[in-house]
């Protein structure tokens, strides 16, 4: 039953961050098409990536890290729960209300210093006047984190991972009518984002009344539990927005490349869907089913859900890496190839779509691992690595730029995600039994990697023999979509033969969820 309920809850936050992401893919189709890589584009880029920075790190971040493993102990152990979440609220919204201010001030300094090489050029003005506008997207985005937390702790994953679904509805909807109506399609986009930030946040609050937890804004009071919930929060920012702080260093990197910056926004936005989908669905569930299970001291619950975490993560994260190896330019070409996007633009993102999937298995695996610290309210031991990490994120990216280009932006992520791997797999030696994967998991994770090789093999092999229909018009799109059904058919069912998974627990555990 412990089993049936995390793998529903995995399957719950995994709908609906698919249904995200693919509304995300419709939106970058759209502002490709309609805008295209160049200078507004990647102003774009620069001033959406503010406050997305700065709420993975206030808000899903920390109080992903610090928030939840807190108040699922008070909510299971009977405690005030309630109290302790109405009072993080209000110091959270006093803080980031803060932020937003320093942001509105400092707007051209903060561009300044994520991407200095577009100062002097017509990016940089844009950048700056596109920021004000969306820089309080943060403010309604960190507050939805906080309600999103107490959602999952509970149990109810539904609404918090449908919330992340209205951003898209609302600036594919925008986008569409301003091209429609003959407007300025980037003035109806930027004004969007913080209206659905406004929708987002009403989402979770309403459902989080509805879960029977009130929580109502008021004065902040600072006490003792607030003290340690920041002591645990600052470095738990940093430890799980190392993605973010490494995919900052990159935009930096390529800034001085003119439409660089969108290649690897396009490149970024399409391995975060398997990304999106199992990293963030294991995150999300795995952290307070963790905990839970260590306050009731029960060792082998825990290590019986990290290990079907593990399995759950592995058994989608390895065929997508594989297929971003093997097809990525078929992959780029079908979904972005049209309108202001050149068949120029297409071979540098495809480039850099097959580097970040050598990396896509280490960008999950974290997601794994690092509740394992977060669950102990240890948040130390991963902000260490992450600096570790970063540091060889800034050396390869500036240190092989002369030779790489833009591209060792994306070299350097990759290399640093696999590092800070390394790191967390190392630290984590003394949590005993419940940081080691059991016998299944070992048994399976090997042929789920031979499994992702055969269908490998079959995707290289059907690309080169249907590349005519994959570039022809219309036509296209079918072909990519019979390539993937094909590549899923050769590794599920090569993958049921060998034993790598067996597709009937999973019916049973949605049976009995």
């Amino acid at each position: 039953m412990k089993g049936s309920r995390l793998t529903l809850g995995f399957l719950t936050v995994g709908f609906w961050t698919l249904a995200s992401r693919v509304l995300g893919f419709v939106r970058e189709i759209l502002l490709t098409s309609l805008i295209g890589p160049g200078p507004v584009m990647d102003a774009f880029v620069v001033a959406f990536r503010l406050p997305n920075m700065f709420r993975r790190f206030f808000a899903e971040g920390a109080f992903n890290a610090a928030f939840v493993p807190m108040f699922s102990k008070k909510f299971e152990g009977g405690e005030d729960a309630e109290q302790f979440a109405n009072q993080t609220l209000n110091v959270l919204a006093l803080t980031v209300l803060a932020l937003v201010g320093l942001g509105m001030v400092a707007m051209p300094a903060f561009v300044w210093l994520t991407a200095h090489g577009t100062y002097g050029d017509e990016r940089f003005d844009l950048a700056v006047g596109y920021g004000y506008v969306v820089f309080p997207y943060i403010f309604f985005m960190s507050l939805a984190a906080l309600f999103s937390g107490v959602l999952n702790s509970v149990g109810r994953f539904a609404a918090a991972a449908a919330a992340p679904v209205l951003l898209n509805i609302f600036t594919c909807g925008a986008m569409i009518l301003g091209a429609v109506v003959g407007g300025d399609v980037i003035i109806w986009l930027i004004w969007t984002i913080p209206v659905a930030g406004v929708a987002q946040l009403t989402l979770v609050w309403v459902a989080t009344e509805r879960a029977g937890i009130r929580l109502r804004p008021s004065m902040p009071r600072w006490g003792p539990e607030m003290s340690n919930l920041v002591r645990i929060a600052i470095p738990a920012a940093l430890a799980s927005g190392v993605v973010q702080v490494n995919l900052l260093v990159g935009q930096f990197v390529a800034s001085g490349t003119e439409k660089a910056m969108s290649w690897l926004f396009v490149a970024d936005r399409l391995y975060q869907l398997p990304l999106g989908v199992v990293g963030i669905a294991v995150g999300i569930v795995l952290l307070p089913e963790l905990s839970r299970r260590l306050r009731a001291q029960d060792d082998e619950g825990a290590r019986d859900a990290y290990s079907r975490a593990g399995e759950f993560a592995l058994m989608l994260t390895v065929p997508s890496a594989v297929a971003f190896m093997v097809i990525p330019l078929p992959l780029v070409s079908v979904l972005y190839e049209r309108g202001q996007t050149t068949s120029d633009d297409i071979a540098a993102i495809a480039v850099a779509v097959s580097i970040y999937g050598v990396g896509l298995p280490a960008f999950v695996l974290q997601k794994l691992l690092q509740p394992l610290y977060f669950a102990r309210e240890d948040t130390r031991s991963p902000f260490r690595y992450a600096v570790v990490a970063m540091v060889v994120n800034a050396v390869l990216a500036f240190g092989l730029q002369p030779w790489m280009g833009w591209l060792s932006a994306a070299i350097a992520a990759t290399v640093s995600a696999w590092v800070m791997i390394g790191l967390l797999m190392w630290g984590a030696r003394g949590y005993g039994l419940v940081a080691r994967f059991d016998a299944r998991f070992r048994s399976r994770a090997w042929r789920i990697i031979a499994a992702s090789a055969v269908m490998g093999v079959a995707l290289w092999f059907t690309a080169l023999s249907a590349a005519g229909a994959l570039h022809a018009p219309g036509w296209r799109y079918l072909a990519l979509l019979c390539l993937i059904i094909f590549g899923a058919v050769v590794y599920f069912g090569v993958g049921q033969l060998i034993g790598a998974f067996r597709l009937s627990e999973f019916r049973m555990s949605l049976r009995r969820g």
